[in-house]
């Protein structure tokens, strides 16, 4: 009886705040009508009025002096036009007003008629979709509260149950209970992502930890070289010099771009959008290859034909990841052959950024993980690189609410697509 009650208390607080929703839109909307209707009002009479100068006088003109005067009620109504003191027109207005004022009485009351039993019924239907997920909550939860207090060992089962599943293993919740369909399937999302979160950090640190150690050891080996035989063998000492520079430089991009990453991953990184003309980048991006890079042709391509095309964007952050995709297509392509850079818009109108080189190109299943953090085919292990600017560059275009196109055939190139 008590959860009965608890029930139908739920049900009429959702009727209330209809109900209080439902006054405060038609209150608007009678506001409204009444604005409407004493505009109507005052051009009608300005209408009537202008009918009578053009009646009395045969013109109309905007300078003249006009005025309403009225002594004893709305029959003593009277309009009157002056000029140099002297009243030139006098019309007795009482009779146009009550016209004018019962034509806008009938249209209130039709106006109102409409809406109350016409609008009312829509605003309340669409009040009450707009309620009906919170009255399902409403529910719900006193579904949930007569289940905890009526049946005391659902809880305990569910307790159980949880008690059971340990962090190392694979397993999920399974109660085999109708009522705790919901909370199972809840717990057991909530326990995927979890385990999915765990194994990508995990496999993160264990990735880092690997590529960090592999400069550190050249550093380390090299220093123990100049500490024995440095001093004395210029050789020895230049080839250690290069190559503890080599590693430093490594290094300090590979922390660059981990620190990068993680501060993405925390929510850190936010984008500074602004409007900025694709053509206009890509361009500048083009100027920059070309001067930086000499071993290899840029070509640019529909920058220079097409119209404009704007873009709400970071422009710091986009060109970094359109640098990504140049820098890996400069890696994997031999001296002096061309990379191709463009820009344009998809069928469905989308702009876009691409970068098309003739390299050494991937394998389908390279594809499928080139995004991934510190993923390297075997065809490129003898290509230096970190293995994060893709990672970078895909979260750069996330967050842009972008996508990747790809289309890639080995020993033929590459071509991606930065669709925004």
């Amino acid at each position: 009886m008590g959860h009965s009650a608890k029930r139908n208390t739920e049900t009429k607080r959702v009727s209330s705040i209809t109900r209080k929703l439902l006054w405060q839109l038609a209150g608007s909307k009678l506001r409204l009508i009444l604005q409407g209707d004493l505009l109507l009002f005052l051009v009608l009479s300005c209408g009537w009025a202008y009918l009578q100068e053009i009646k009395e006088l045969g013109n109309f003109e905007w300078n003249r002096h006009r005025s309403l005067s009225m002594k004893s009620g709305l029959s003593s109504l009277t309009y009157k036009i002056i000029e140099d003191d002297i009243e030139i027109v006098r019309v007795n207005a009482s009779k146009a007003c009550c016209a004018i004022l019962g034509i806008l009485v009938v249209l209130l009351i039709l106006q109102l008629i409409f809406h109350i039993f016409l609008g009312t019924y829509s605003m309340n239907r669409t009040i009450q979709k707009i309620l009906s997920p919170i009255n399902e909550i409403a529910l719900r939860a006193d579904a949930l509260s007569r289940m905890t207090y009526n049946d005391g060992s659902k809880f305990a089962e569910l307790e159980d149950a949880i008690d059971r599943i340990r962090p190392e293993d694979e397993m999920l919740l399974s109660l085999n209970d109708s009522d705790l369909a919901g909370i199972e399937a809840a717990m057991n999302n909530l326990l995927i992502r979890m385990r999915e979160t765990n194994r990508q950090q995990a496999r993160f640190v264990n990735d880092a930890s690997h590529e960090l150690r592999t400069p550190i050891a050249v550093i380390q080996g090299y220093a123990n070289m100049l500490e024995r035989w440095g001093s004395e063998d210029k050789q020895v000492l230049e080839e250690s010099i290069h190559a503890i520079s080599n590693e430093a430089e490594h290094m300090n991009k590979l922390v660059e771009q981990l620190l990068f990453l993680a501060r993405g991953d925390s929510g850190r990184t936010k984008l500074k959008l602004e409007q900025i003309e694709l053509n206009d980048m890509m361009q500048e991006i083009y100027e920059e290859s070309f001067m930086i890079d000499e071993k290899h042709l840029y070509r640019l391509r529909n920058a220079d034909e097409l119209e404009p095309i704007v873009v709400n964007a970071d422009l710091t952050l986009l060109k970094q990841a359109v640098r990504i995709l140049i820098d890996n297509a400069a890696k994997y392509t031999k001296e002096g052959d061309e990379i191709i850079l463009g820009i344009g818009r998809t069928k469905n109108k989308k702009p876009y950024i691409q970068v098309q080189d003739t390299g050494i190109g991937m394998a389908e299943s390279d594809v499928v993980h080139m995004f991934d953090r510190f993923y390297r085919s075997d065809e490129v292990r003898g290509y230096s690189g970190t293995g994060l600017g893709l990672s970078i560059a895909k979260w750069i275009v996330d967050m842009h609410g972008g996508h990747f196109e790809i289309l890639s055939r080995t020993e033929l190139g590459t071509r991606i697509r930065i669709v925004l």
